[in-house]
């Protein structure tokens, strides 16, 4: 297949949706001889802040020399942005001959017992077999949805990760936080160390639980490092951490904006140390060079601040709109907040409205570029109903130019609400 042929059959299987379970990517996997078992594999799961948290800790791993790969979802724009060698997006033509291979064995399957792969099962199936032949030293592997279900959890990984965990998928990982919790833990292997991002404290109590199940060490995060803030600025945000029994480290830096990037900084820092007593080799050099040249796309990413600030964010569930809220409340006090916004029906539409709100002075209601996109009618009239003047644009582009038009010098249009969203302007304002 060449790379629109992969495409093409990517969009089929589309229509599979998600359909928890191991048992389909397993067969598929053991017919290519397992190729994930020839990677040392760094999983990561939870709700918020997992990619972010990915992004952090191939960085570092580049930082000290070694062959990095990051597997992550969804894309913005482009299905390579999923497969990162080094920071850098996989060669199609490399990609295409993976998936190939996989169709390949998937059409064999089909025939003899009716098996069929969801899309995700098949780009996880390519990560294996691309990040292998690319030999690399670690993979960084972000879940997809949930955990012990999940497409990605096949693996043996050296390392576990668990970022903070908050109410989204309800219909598929249960309708509490503790349930949510116990999906997402079922990443943890037995005697494989796990770190522990901040949780609320029903969270902490049912994965230490799963985690003495399967005598899993656990390092928790907000036990073993401090994060303490100096300075901020929309290009970036320096600070000094105290993990555990280090020394501490001054004045390091981070592109990413926000007070949740500093509890992601922690997740990731505490990652550093359980590789340090694992005995894996990474300087403190390394360390602070890995976090400062980590980028994590379209999480309140600054596109421009001249003449007007453009900023785009792709959180979608109550817990990154709180974030959101809270991040522009420190570096935007003072500036007027025109939001173009889009929404996925199947989240918590209110409770998102209502935190994002008070933050706007007018807001153009547009739909995402995705089959479960809230009709913007109905978010513009939920934002009239909370006081804030609203426009109706279904077109993506021409909301932010309705926007834009409205916005004066040192006015901030805000983009946010899905990363269906903000992967379309992000960009389409980089080829302005």
């Amino acid at each position: 297949m060449n790379w629109e042929q992969v495409l093409a059959w990517l969009e089929s299987l589309g229509q599979f949706g998600a359909r928890p379970g191991l048992e389909r990517i397993n067969r598929v996997l053991d017919a290519l001889g397992r190729p994930e078992k020839k990677l040392n594999i760094i999983h990561i799961a939870g709700t918020n802040g997992k990619g972010s948290v990915a992004a952090f800790i191939s960085s570092i791993l580049t930082a000290a020399g070694y062959r990095t790969g990051l597997y992550t979802s969804p894309h913005l724009v482009r299905y390579t942005e999923r497969f990162l060698l080094d920071g850098t997006e996989a060669d199609q033509c490399e990609l295409a001959r993976h998936f190939s291979l996989i169709r390949d064995v998937v059409a064999r399957l089909q025939t003899e017992s009716n098996l069929i792969l969801t899309e995700f099962e098949v780009l996880t199936v390519a990560a294996c077999l691309y990040f292998a032949a690319q030999k690399v030293d670690y993979l960084v592997l972000e879940a997809g949805l949930g955990g012990r279900l999940d497409a990605t959890n096949v693996v043996d990984p050296s390392l576990a990760v668990i970022t903070r965990i908050g109410l989204d998928h309800l219909d598929v990982l249960g309708n509490t936080l503790v349930s949510i919790a116990n999906e997402k833990a079922g990443i943890i292997k037995p005697g494989v160390a796990t770190v522990l991002g901040a949780q609320e404290t029903e969270v902490t109590a049912a994965i230490c639980n799963q985690a003495q199940q399967k005598k899993a060490k656990l390092y928790f995060a907000p036990e073993l490092v401090s994060a303490y803030p100096k300075e901020i600025s929309l290009t970036g945000q320096r600070f000094d951490l105290q993990i555990a029994d280090l020394p501490r480290q001054r004045n390091l830096q981070i592109k990413l904006l926000g007070p949740h990037q500093l509890e992601n900084v922690a997740t990731a820092a505490c990652a550093w140390y359980a590789l340090l007593k694992q005995g894996v080799t990474i300087s403190e050099t390394a360390f602070s060079q890995g976090l400062a040249t980590a980028f994590w796309p379209a999480r309140f990413e600054v596109i421009s601040t001249d003449p007007v600030t453009i900023i785009i964010d792709g959180g979608h569930n109550y817990s990154a709109a709180r974030a959101l809220a809270r991040t522009v409340k420190q570096y935007l006090p003072m500036e007027k907040v025109l939001l173009v916004i889009g929404l996925l029906g199947d989240k918590d539409v209110d409770g998102i409205l209502k935190v994002l709100a008070p933050l706007a002075a007018k807001a153009v209601a547009t739909r995402p570029n995705s089959p479960r996109a809230l009709n913007p009618e109905e978010v513009a009239r939920k934002l009239e109903s909370l006081k804030v003047e609203s426009l109706v644009e279904p077109d993506i582009e021409a909301a932010v130019n309705r926007a834009l038009s409205m916005a004066k010098p040192g006015d901030t249009v805000l983009v946010c609400g899905s990363l269906y969203l903000v992967g379309r302007v992000r960009e389409r304002l980089q080829h302005n």
